[in-house]
């Protein structure tokens, strides 16, 4: 394959009201997750110029309601798309929620470790630390240009680290502020949960991967899956900003394609909980 000078990547929503995000080329794209409305998603393509024809699956990362929540809404509407996730998180699904039991019809097997192909792309599932249904990151390729997706977990796993380092893009979680969750009005029981090794990520912990793992390869960091109650978009790009620049960073671009934005060595972004992104272009040159 030749190499691809640019990708394109929306994110329709990130957070517990419901997460989907689309990566594609000039061609053929994917979606991961299904947590956001349908008419949500094809009107925010289409405002791009993105057909739901070029849409060749949707990647599911686990079977919690905000990462589903509508995935058989749209493939029974637009029944070419296949729904690619392990069999376990297949079934995670259906016994959690209402979904028709015709998903299976849709439904193409994958397992982690073990690459797969959607249109132009190969994926490979790995294993991440979260307290869903056989919880799965995406390790993305396409030409010279490599994906890393990681929207849940509580920890960095060896499988998730070995992965999230390669990557020329990196959808990382930063869920929460410590002490705006210390101090919040959560049950105890949610605040341990959300804490715990299969819970969900704080920032600091998010920054601190990220700067130990930072190389002029990483050119894109979104922060996704921010919590609306116990953190903020400013606090999450302060503190992973501050940790890039401790790593020797100096200059970091906003994702806003500005001339000045695109000078700076990587682009730093906090995924919107609610609302889209707009299209951004990946790029390695």
């Amino acid at each position: 394959m030749p190499a691809i000078d640019k990708l394109s990547f929306i994110s329709f929503g990130s957070g517990s009201s419901g997460n989907c995000a689309y990566i594609g080329d000039s061609s053929t794209g994917l979606l991961i997750d299904a947590g956001v409305d349908m008419t949500t998603v094809v009107a925010e393509l289409r405002r791009n110029g993105i057909d739901m024809s070029a849409i060749k699956g949707i990647v599911l990362t686990h079977d919690h309601s905000d990462h589903v929540r509508y995935v058989y809404t749209i493939v029974r509407k637009y029944r070419h798309i296949g729904v690619y996730c392990t069999p376990r998180t297949l079934n995670g699904m259906l016994r959690r929620h209402s979904i028709s039991n015709r998903i299976k019809d849709y439904h193409r097997p994958i397992y982690k470790e073990h690459p797969f192909t959607i249109g132009n792309f190969t994926l490979t599932a790995f294993e991440v630390m979260h307290d869903g249904t056989d919880n799965s990151g995406f390790f993305i390729t396409h030409g010279r240009h490599n994906i890393a997706v990681a929207t849940d977990l509580g920890c960095v796993s060896e499988r998730a680290d070995h992965y999230m380092r390669r990557a020329n893009y990196l959808m990382i979680e930063a869920n929460y502020d410590s002490a705006m969750l210390a101090a919040g009005s959560y049950p105890e029981y949610l605040k341990a949960r959300i804490r715990s090794d299969n819970g969900h990520l704080d920032n600091e912990v998010t920054a601190r991967f990220v700067a130990q793992a930072y190389t002029p390869a990483l050119r894109n960091i979104f922060l996704c899956h921010l919590s609306k109650d116990n953190n903020t978009p400013e606090i999450a790009l302060r503190v992973v900003g501050d940790a890039l620049r401790a790593a020797g960073v100096t200059e970091i671009g906003d994702c806003s394609g500005s001339p000045y934005s695109r000078m700076a060595p990587v682009q730093l972004m906090a995924l919107p909980r609610f609302d889209s992104s707009g299209l951004i272009t990946l790029r390695l040159s």
